[in-house]
């Protein structure tokens, strides 16, 4: 299929081929028409995927057939978890909207406000925010939305889990009732979808992997290592391979600070990325990365959704982190694009119950693989058999409120003494089956450190 065949005007089907674009992604050929046609979506895609053109291009589209903006006025609003997300997404919007004559814009925390207000006034085709810098620009009336037609939710899994929800239902209440409703995310909690629900009209449901799955082409690995061994570990393993570029993502702030200290003092250039950082030592430190100026970039959580790296080779896991779903979004750095990646994670005995967690969030176990000189003091357990995820249960129904079905619960229990007395509930316990002691230092035979390097043939659309 070519982009042709999708809908998308002779204009922006010039200005992709322009760009070496020559077929669509799986989430962009099953998008574009359902978003072209003005249907609300609710898209699950992992990263890496092509979804930022997914919902750009149509975007874009439908905005150059209507009215001129106004100003101080959006006509589509595209929020993000993320600062580095954010200005992603405002580049692909700003290349793709140039040979419409379409404005964009992107706002976030961390740079003053003034200058943002200023390139307002104008008013913007597509505006992509953060949710807390939003606010703060319609509370000084530098944004408005009376002509907003199309709302997205960029990774709204992330908006959630870092507690943006009451923003996000701020900001919600303040836009048109009539628009457009498109929403995507890597996972489909029970969370995200009771905020679909809540938001959308009949959506259309686009799944191009299943919800939590990692990428097939990320060869993931973890090697079994004491705590204050990790250091030591990856200092090792970056010094015995020729990794260009490492990407390792750390759970604390204080403990990415405190790592980049350790390889610089091993001769190896890294800088950190996190919240604590400014804005401009953030988008500098990146630069530096994607330059190949620096071979390791620390990178906390907060970072894991907003990094575009090309052809990053491979992701390591210093920590396991505490939520299950970031391990999905923290491998999803690599492997973009259907190109091969690798990750990999340094688990100590005390992660034990974050290891279960993931791999049944995946639906898999992760291979195991020791390292000669590091073997751990306090052996990590064996992995539990995976159980299938639980399905959300369907709501009970609301109890009547005619008094006429109600029966008085004092006069039940004069009638029936007997049935009216409180039962224990009854506990089920569950034999867990005991996994089978490794014979051999490895837990898979196909868990080599160097990964497949079939790359698809030509870009993929971002």
């Amino acid at each position: 299929m070519s982009f042709t065949q999708l809908g998308l005007s002779q204009t922006l089907n010039n200005h992709v081929t322009k760009h070496g674009y020559s077929s669509p992604t799986p989430i962009q050929a099953k998008a574009i028409p359902i978003i072209l046609a003005g249907k609300d979506v609710m898209a699950a895609a992992q990263t890496g995927t092509g979804k930022t053109a997914a919902f750009c291009l149509p975007i874009l589209q439908r905005l150059a057939a209507g009215q001129k903006v106004k100003a101080n006025q959006a006509r589509a609003l595209i929020l993000t978890p993320t600062r580095e997300l954010a200005a992603q997404v405002f580049e692909s919007a700003k290349n793709y909207g140039e040979p419409l004559g379409l404005r964009s814009e992107v706002v976030y925390g961390g740079v003053k406000i003034n200058p943002q207000m200023q390139r307002l006034r104008k008013g913007t085709d597509v505006l992509v925010a953060t949710p807390g810098r939003l606010l703060d620009l319609f509370q000084q009336r530098a944004i408005g939305f009376d002509d907003l037609e199309i709302l997205v939710l960029d990774e709204a899994d992330r908006m959630l889990d870092m507690g943006f929800i009451h923003d996000l239902k701020k900001i919600i209440a303040l836009l048109p009732n009539r628009r457009q409703n498109l929403m995507f995310s890597a996972t489909f909690a029970n969370h995200i979808r009771e905020l679909a629900s809540s938001l959308m009209q009949n959506p259309q449901r686009v799944d191009v992997t299943p919800p939590n799955k990692t990428a097939v082409k990320v060869k993931q690995w973890l090697i079994p290592v004491d705590k204050k061994q990790k250091p030591a570990l990856l200092i090792q393993l970056i010094k015995n391979h020729n990794w260009p570029q490492i990407l390792v993502f750390s759970r604390t702030k204080h403990g990415a600070n405190k790592l980049v200290r350790l390889l610089d003092a091993a001769k190896i250039t890294a800088l950190a990325i996190h919240g604590n950082k400014s804005q401009s030592a953030r988008m500098n430190a990146l630069a530096k990365f994607k330059d190949k100026q620096v071979q390791v970039l620390v990178a906390t959580d907060i970072a894991a959704r907003g990094l575009d790296i090309s052809q990053l080779p491979i992701v390591i896991n210093l920590d396991l982190p505490n939520v299950a779903e970031d391990y999905v979004h923290r491998i999803g750095r690599t492997g973009r694009a259907q190109q091969s990646g690798q990750a990999l994670s340094l688990v100590s005995a005390d992660e034990i119950d974050n290891l279960y967690a993931i791999e049944r969030l995946i639906q898999k176990h992760i291979d195991r693989e020791y390292e000669s000189g590091f073997e751990p003091v306090h052996e990590l357990p064996l992995s539990k058999p995976i159980l299938p995820l639980k399905r959300k249960r369907p709501k009970k129904p609301k109890k009547s409120h005619n008094p006429a079905t109600k029966q008085d619960s004092s006069s039940f229990v004069a009638q029936h003494p007997k049935k009216a007395k409180l039962q224990s509930p009854k506990v089920r316990h569950s034999k867990t089956a005991k996994s089978k002691s490794v014979g051999s230092k490895k837990q898979s035979n196909n868990n080599s450190i160097p990964a497949s390097k079939k790359v698809r043939k030509g870009p993929v659309l971002r």
